[in-house]
């Protein structure tokens, strides 16, 4: 009688996995990697984290775009390397199969510049208080050209990865943001390799894809000068929000606009074909 029993469920396992094989043929299936949604219409959005987190420090933004119908994926980026960075981005951009509008934030900003450098699917780039290197330039010179607190921030570990100091992490990054959700990114930031900082960029990616920029004009890390410099010579479409350096979880809406202004500019560029 068991071994009956257990024939008989192998056979309703296998036809239950034929039956869901079938459906993923007709209706598709989500693939690690690849946000699920209809891709006929709206861009997917890549979402790109800076140092000091990971792909939930979006966690504000992601419902906005959903429930506006937008596929949305976050990569999770190790901040090991800028190599690695690259990679792990342009793996998750390559995977999307259709067109897509790449975001980055701070440290982000400078990922999505040379990762999208060739994809021919990404249409448009934000980048939210981010980086945006020219090629020769480098993350440390420009924050010594345009000084800002977070350089007398960070601290060391004993690998080479740096940290905020917990002392200062309102003053630096996240000034308006809720105490105890101040708390959570402060026990929870990611260390990012110090490496990183001296890392010389080559041809970025937006002197070929349209730009947008949300510069946080109240921001304690990046210097909101530096900012609007990034965004002036990229000619990028810009705006201003009164934020510290995570308008994502300050003002999660307007962060959530200027991305979707890049999907319809999309849109409207496929319509006007």
């Amino acid at each position: 009688m068991n071994n009956l029993l257990t024939k008989h469920s192998i056979r309703m396992g296998l036809a239950l996995l034929g039956l869901l094989g079938t459906l993923c043929v007709i209706s598709g299936c989500a693939t690690s990697g690849i946000a699920s949604a209809d891709h006929s219409t709206k861009p997917t959005i890549v979402l790109v984290h800076g140092a000091f987190a990971d792909g939930s420090s979006w966690g504000k933004v992601i419902p906005v775009l959903e429930d506006n119908g937008y596929a949305v994926i976050a990569v999770q980026n190790p901040l090991t390397s800028f190599a690695d960075d690259v990679t792990t981005t342009r793996r998750v951009i390559d995977a999307q199969p259709g067109p897509v509008v790449v975001v980055g934030h701070s440290y982000g900003g400078a990922v999505i510049t040379s990762a999208a450098v060739g994809a021919s699917n990404v249409k448009g780039l934000v980048y939210v208080a981010a980086f945006g290197p020219d090629a020769g330039e480098s993350l440390q010179a420009l924050l010594e050209k345009y000084p800002s607190k977070i350089s007398t921030a960070l601290v060391p570990d004993a690998g080479g990865f740096l940290y905020i100091d917990r002392a200062k992490f309102q003053e630096a990054f996240a000034a308006d943001v809720l105490d105890r959700e101040r708390s959570v990114m402060a026990a929870t930031q990611k260390p990012i390799n110090a490496q990183i900082f001296g890392h010389v960029f080559e041809m970025p990616a937006w002197k070929q894809i349209p730009s947008w920029y949300l510069v946080a004009s109240e921001d304690q890390a990046i210097n909101p000068e530096l900012q609007r410099m990034f965004a002036k010579r990229m000619a990028a479409t810009t705006r201003e929000v009164s934020t510290s350096h995570v308008p994502f979880m300050s003002k999660p809406t307007v962060v959530a606009r200027i991305i979707e202004e890049a999907a319809e500019a999309n849109l409207k560029a496929v319509t006007e074909k």
